[in-house]
């Protein structure tokens, strides 16, 4: 049991935010369904704690409540929601991150969910169809919505192969979805269907300034960038560091490595934004696909 937790606390060590964002929407829903059990068990009122997590429509309990912005798009409680999900995250991801650094796919991910939830409020709050309306929004669908149109807009003719129907443009599979999601508002999760569109409509404005030399999305990183160094530097204060060894020079070495590495990328990144994909050499093609595997 300790070498199964081990390998999975290296895999989330180790992997990229792609690895990280799944593992963390993973563990939110056994920890929410976990303690769901053992409120069942003592006789008390199931899924409260999805109060604290999930956003609400009512703007005077957002006020209370601001964290629910963010909180909401790692939160689920049904498993074929979050199985739906992250298949698509994974999927759609791995595609983006072919052509796309990391830092991007994570602020696609949480400005695609932030823009969900706000279109989602906006909705709720000014459309009279949805005055007596008291709900909730939980799930990744808006951030990974945000993830599958920008990864669609900029490389529309990668193909998917889809069983029983064979070889799909992806630009096809992300419009089928945007206008499933349009229909299904008059549904009884239009809350979910609106953010949805939200979602969307990030990925596609984050790429169609991209292609334009603009990261819209670049206000973001900052921020990301400290919360992050927060929780590493929680990390690496747990550690105690007795002497300099050889390991360390290999430590080194290999933080050296990374980080020409990911000069390189983003310069070649600054040249797909300028003159497009077609532009690169079969090398800077390659280094690209080497670094979207990882």
């Amino acid at each position: 049991m300790m070498s199964l937790f081990n390998e999975l606390r290296n895999a989330y060590k180790n992997g990229g935010y792609l690895t990280r964002l799944i593992y963390i929407n993973v563990i939110i829903f056994f920890l929410i369904r976990g303690i769901d059990v053992i409120l069942f068990l003592m006789g008390l009122p199931m899924g409260t704690i999805l109060n604290y997590l999930a956003l609400p429509n009512d703007l005077g309990l957002l006020l209370y409540r601001p964290w629910t912005l963010v909180t909401y798009m790692f939160v689920h409680y049904s498993f074929f929601h979050i199985l739906s999900n992250l298949l698509f995250l994974y999927w759609f991801g791995r595609i983006f991150l072919q052509y796309l650094n990391q830092k991007k796919l994570l602020s696609t991910y949480i400005i695609g969910g932030i823009c969900g939830g706000l279109l989602y409020l906006i909705a709720f709050n000014s459309l009279g169809v949805f005055s007596q309306s008291n709900s909730i929004l939980l799930g990744a669908s808006a951030a990974v919505f945000a993830i599958v149109v920008a990864t669609a807009v900029y490389a529309p003719n990668y193909q998917l192969y889809l069983m029983f129907i064979g070889p799909v443009r992806i630009k096809y599979i992300a419009l089928f979805y945007i206008a499933l999601s349009t229909i299904l508002i008059t549904s009884n999760n239009a809350g979910g269907n609106i953010a949805h569109l939200g979602g969307a409509l990030w990925g596609y404005l984050f790429i169609h300034f991209l292609k334009k030399g603009k990261d819209i999305g670049s206000w973001i990183y900052p921020i990301l960038d400290k919360i992050i160094h927060i929780f590493s530097s929680s990390s690496k204060n747990m550690k105690v560091k007795y002497r300099r060894s050889a390991s360390d020079m290999d430590d080194q070495q290999y933080n050296i490595n990374k980080k020409s590495k990911e000069k390189e990328t983003n310069r070649i990144l600054d040249k797909i934004a300028k003159s497009g994909y077609d532009s690169l050499t079969q090398e800077e093609k390659n280094h690209l696909f080497k670094m979207g595997k990882k």
